[in-house]
């Protein structure tokens, strides 16, 4: 902790409308962090010194109640619709009224100052306030962290004010219920209001670089993972929640730079964040050591419960949630790339968990067919992911983050196929889902498997085998791959019945093509022509 932690924020807190005259715990560490919400009775270690808590009501992210201010900066410039969901000037006056009198009434604050991007020259000063000290360790966690001389001159760009006790007004703030994630990009300020789930901080400002770094900065930002071969060798791992996009880029034979979010410029790779945020249902330390070992003294992790009469962790229920999940500083892994960033990608992943599987476990794809099925963003959820959920469902998310992407789509999709142009890079799909029958009737791919398939491809053993082209869907799927039981590598081959394969792989094409039709009049005729038949 710094060793004069009121003096340096109070100032700048009261120019942001944050007059609170009770304790503002600047900048603390995590132990005193883990300190604080042990003292609150708001969680309790497991038996490696991790912290446990629970996100209360909402333990994932609510899209729906994400909203962006519509003004002079944003209406012409934002892709209106599904997840960009507009809000008026007024509205964000009143909830930031709201917000800064319910922290103002709080008997006391953690407030934490951080920057996003590891690429200097992109650098964006963020400072977060929080009600509750463990969501102010997230922070921690996830975002860079400055060194305490860069913290006494330290002038905060964005805002992040969280207030996950304060039930808004719909009426009065033109939300659709009491809890809302607001984005205004006029007051640099993102108000969190009704959820203490922590993804809304971290997504939060990645909307945020989405919107900036694009526009202002010709960077591609992505919603991708990313690694480095000891040749120097740049990977990135596009996929949606539960497709593996943590678990095979936290190799042990390759450096991580990052898990989740990175962007792209003219020479490089770098991380948005500083720290990782992995699911954790089913995990276990022969599947993924470097995660497992990562829950330890100092970690976060989320809405799991504990083994009957027992301080160790059950990874296996997902009573509370699906969507258990750990946080921790990126260092709490060996094998990183401590100045978090690369070269440009040689290769790219696009991991999908198809649960009617019909897709290849992995095949080459053409530029085309990149920014098709970058595009698409496809995984299937199973049954038991969500309520309601009993079979296979498609999900369709642009660039494999729909929620986070205030532009139109294709111009993400230009970005990305202009760098795959000039740079040569090798796209391929990985699918971390089902062989031998859709989910209920065939068997998930193995994880060393789908391992063995991405080193392949890495260190160019698929550049030496025979590939035949799928039917149904164009890709093209080799014949061979070391470490790889060549009978799942064609999907046909390994249904009982090759007929009520075909009938599902119908299925499937024809719903991209659905789905799809939402931008085949904005991207050029190869890109369209470049999905599957139905």
């Amino acid at each position: 902790m710094l060793t004069k932690p009121f003096e340096i924020p109070r100032k700048q807190l009261k120019a942001a409308g944050l007059h609170q005259t009770n304790p503002i715990h600047y900048q603390l560490t995590p132990d005193e962090l883990v300190t604080d919400t042990l003292m609150n009775h708001q969680g309790r270690l497991n038996d490696t010194g991790a912290l446990v808590i629970q996100t209360g009501k909402f333990t994932g992210r609510s899209p729906r109640d994400k909203f962006i201010v519509k003004d002079e900066l944003t209406a012409a410039t934002i892709d209106w619709g599904n997840f960009n969901n507009p809000l008026e000037e007024k509205y964000f006056d009143r909830i930031l009224e709201d917000v800064r009198a319910y922290l103002n009434e709080r008997k006391e604050l953690w407030v934490r100052d951080a920057y996003a991007c590891a690429a200097r020259e992109y650098r964006l000063n963020i400072r977060i306030v929080n009600e509750l000290p463990w969501m102010n360790l997230f922070a921690h966690h996830l975002f860079l962290r400055p060194s305490e001389a860069a913290l006494e001159c330290f002038e905060p760009e964005w805002h992040i004010l969280s207030a996950p006790g304060l039930e808004l007004d719909p009426v009065r703030c033109g939300t659709r219920q009491g809890n809302a994630t607001v984005i205004s990009f006029k007051h640099k300020t993102i108000l969190i209001a009704g959820s203490s789930y922590t993804g809304e901080i971290k997504k939060g400002i990645f909307s945020v670089l989405n919107y900036l770094l694009p526009q202002n900065r010709d960077v591609l930002s992505m919603h991708c993972s990313a690694n480095i071969g000891a040749a120097g060798d740049t990977a990135l791992f596009f996929g949606l929640s539960g497709t593996g996009k943590t678990t095979l880029s936290t190799d042990p034979g390759r450096r991580l730079i990052g898990d989740d979010e990175h962007g792209w410029d003219d020479h490089q790779v770098f991380n948005f964040e500083g720290g990782c945020y992995a699911k954790c249902i089913h995990l276990s330390e022969e599947k993924e050591p470097e995660i497992y070992h990562a829950v330890k003294d100092g970690a976060l992790v989320e809405n799991v419960t504990f083994l009957p009469g027992t301080d160790q962790i059950n990874f296996d229920d997902a009573s509370v949630t699906e969507n258990t999940r750990v946080s921790y500083p990126i260092h709490f892994l060996e094998n990183i790339v401590p100045e978090e960033t690369g070269r440009v990608p040689g290769n790219i992943f696009f991991l999908t968990c198809d649960a009617y599987g019909v897709l290849p476990p992995v095949a080459r794809l053409t530029q085309e067919q990149a920014l098709y099925y970058f595009i698409s963003g496809y995984t299937a959820k199973v049954a038991g992911t969500e309520t309601g959920i009993t079979e296979p469902r498609a999900t369709f998310s642009a660039c494999f983050g729909a929620p986070f992407i205030p532009l139109h789509p294709g111009r993400y999709a230009s970005m990305l196929g202009s760098r795959i142009a000039l740079h040569g890079v090798k796209v391929w799909m990985v699918n971390t889902g089902w062989t031998g029958g859709a989910y209920g009737t065939g068997s998930r791919i193995k994880l060393g498997e789908s391992r063995a398939m991405i080193r392949a491809a890495l260190n160019g053993s698929l550049d030496k085998v025979e590939y035949h082209k799928d039917p149904v869907f164009g890709l093209m799927i080799p014949g061979h791959c070391p470490g790889v039981d060549p009978g799942i590598l064609n999907p046909r081959n390994t249904w009982a019945e090759p007929e009520a394969y075909d009938r599902q792989a119908r299925d499937l094409a024809g719903r991209f093509a659905e789905n799809f039709r939402n931008y085949q009049n904005l991207v050029a005729t190869e890109i369209s022509a470049a999905g599957p038949v139905s």
